[in-house]
């Protein structure tokens, strides 16, 4: 016989068997304490909690500025959450309430296949993080008021941002979003 009818052959079972994993696709079903009934209750997760933990500046030259910032995000759910990334934009208050001196963004979001060494967080259930970030201001001269609130520590911040999480497997459950902003 023609070893290509073999090989064909072990495609299409192969083939089939995907596609039947796939038209199945992963099912989580979480048994309501009482008892089972008819209609399955699936509690739905609380969003994270999320606050501005730190931001000050560190160093600072007649050439650029070191700020550091921190925020703790707690779970309180029981199952584990995987923050994917964190969005956020700094403001200097008593420079300017519209104009963002710095922002930035603290791990990574997935893109097409699941990445290998992806930068998220696994955050276990009713547990926090902190999660840090270093700025580094660079003085172009054009901004003194700026400048002499960041030296005399007299700097009011704004921050708002975005954080990007969902259940604790990149394949099971949708994405959820969390909007903040922080003044201090």
């Amino acid at each position: 016989m023609n070893p290509k009818i073999f090989v064909g052959a072990a495609v299409a079972a192969l083939a089939v068997i995907l596609g039947g994993i796939l038209m199945m696709g992963p099912s989580i079903t979480i048994e309501d304490q009482i008892g089972t009934t008819d209609e399955q209750i699936i509690p739905q997760a609380e969003p994270l909690q999320i606050e501005l933990d730190d931001i000050s500046v560190t160093k600072i030259s007649e050439r650029s500025a070191t700020i550091e910032i921190a925020f703790k995000i707690f779970n309180p759910n029981q199952r584990s959450m995987i923050v994917q990334v964190m969005d956020y934009q700094l403001f200097e208050t008593g420079y300017s309430d519209t104009e963002q001196i710095s922002g930035g963004q603290i791990g990574s979001r997935p893109e097409g296949m699941v990445e290998f060494g992806s930068n998220y967080y696994t955050l276990l259930g009713e547990n926090s993080i902190i999660l840090r970030d270093k700025i580094t201001l660079k003085n172009s001269g054009n901004t003194p008021e700026l400048w002499s609130a960041l030296e005399s520590n007299t700097a009011t911040w704004r921050v708002s941002g975005d954080v990007f999480y969902n259940l604790s497997s990149m394949t099971s459950g949708q994405e959820n979003e969390l909007s903040f902003e922080f003044t201090k």
